[in-house]
C-alpha cells in the first residue's frame, strides 16, 4: 500500500482526559499534513475539531459510553445525537460489557442499535472490549453489531488491560464477513504493528502513534 492509502486507514486519536487544547490543535494539524481518515477525540472537543478540519476531508470521530459503555442505551443514543450535531461524522461507541458477560444479547444488540438509529446514517463503530472477553464472546459481541446494522466492529477503547492483537482482528474477521470494517485500536505504534493488522484482516487503525507510523518509527504510547 502507498504511504497515502495507509494515512487514509488511521483514526489519528487522542482520548486522554487531560488533552489540552494546544495538544487537540496539533492533532488537527498533523491530520491535516497526513492526510489521515479521521482524528478521534472526546465529545467536548468535536465541535473544536470540526471548525479546525472544516473543507479538509478529515473526518470528525468520536466516542459513546467511552470508555466503559455501562451508560444506558438512552444516554448513548442522546449523545451521540449532540455529537453529529455538533460535527462528528464518525461515532465509536462501546458495547453494554456486562450484557454481554451475562448473556443478555438481546440488550446489548438494542443498546447498540440505538446508537445506529440515533446516528441516522453517520458510520457507527462498535467497541466490543476483546481484552475482557473470551473468543465465544468476540464472536457473539460481533454477531450483534452486525444484526444492528454497525458499520465497523472495533477491538479496545486503550483504557482497559489491553489492545488489539492480529489474532483477535481476524477472529473477527471471520466473524462479520468482507462488508464490515473491523477497526484495530491499543498498541499499534509502528508500520510494522499496523501492517500485521490489515494482515489479519483490519481496515482501520485508532492509534495516537500515526505520525510515528507514517515517519517509520515507533512510538511508546499505549495506544
Amino acid at each position: 500500500m502507498t504511504t497515502p492509502q495507509l494515512a487514509k486507514m488511521i483514526d489519528h486519536t487522542l482520548l486522554r482526559a487531560d488533552a489540552t487544547r494546544n495538544e487537540i490543535a496539533k492533532l488537527t494539524e498533523e491530520a491535516k499534513q497526513y492526510q489521515f481518515a479521521s482524528v478521534c477525540v472526546n465529545p467536548g472537543w468535536v465541535a473544536y475539531a470540526a471548525e479546525q478540519l472544516q473543507g479538509t476531508g478529515v473526518d470528525i470521530c468520536t466516542v459513546i459510553g467511552f470508555p466503559l459503555g455501562a451508560s444506558t442505551s438512552e444516554s448513548k443514543a442522546f449523545e451521540t445525537k449532540d455529537a453529529i450535531a455538533k460535527g462528528a461524522t464518525e461515532v465509536d461507541m462501546v458495547i453494554n460489557i456486562s450484557a454481554l458477560k451475562d448473556g443478555n444479547d438481546d440488550y446489548m444488540e438494542q443498546d447498540i442499535r440505538a446508537v445506529v438509529d440515533a446516528a441516522a446514517g453517520t458510520l457507527v463503530k462498535v467497541i466490543i472490549e476483546t481484552c475482557l472477553l473470551t473468543d465465544e464472546e468476540k464472536v457473539r459481541a460481533c454477531q450483534a453489531a452486525v444484526r444492528a446494522g454497525a458499520d465497523f466492529v472495533k477491538t479496545s477503547t486503550g483504557f482497559s488491560t489491553g489492545g488489539a492483537t492480529p489474532e483477535d482482528i481476524a477472529l473477527m474477521r471471520r466473524t462479520v464477513g468482507p462488508d464490515v470494517g473491523v477497526k484495530a485500536s491499543g498498541g499499534v505504534r509502528s508500520l510494522e504493528d499496523m501492517q500485521k493488522m490489515i494482515e489479519a484482516g483490519a481496515t482501520r487503525i485508532g492509534a495516537s502513534s500515526g505520525v510515528k507510523i507514517m515517519q517509520g518509527g515507533e512510538s511508546t504510547s499505549s495506544y
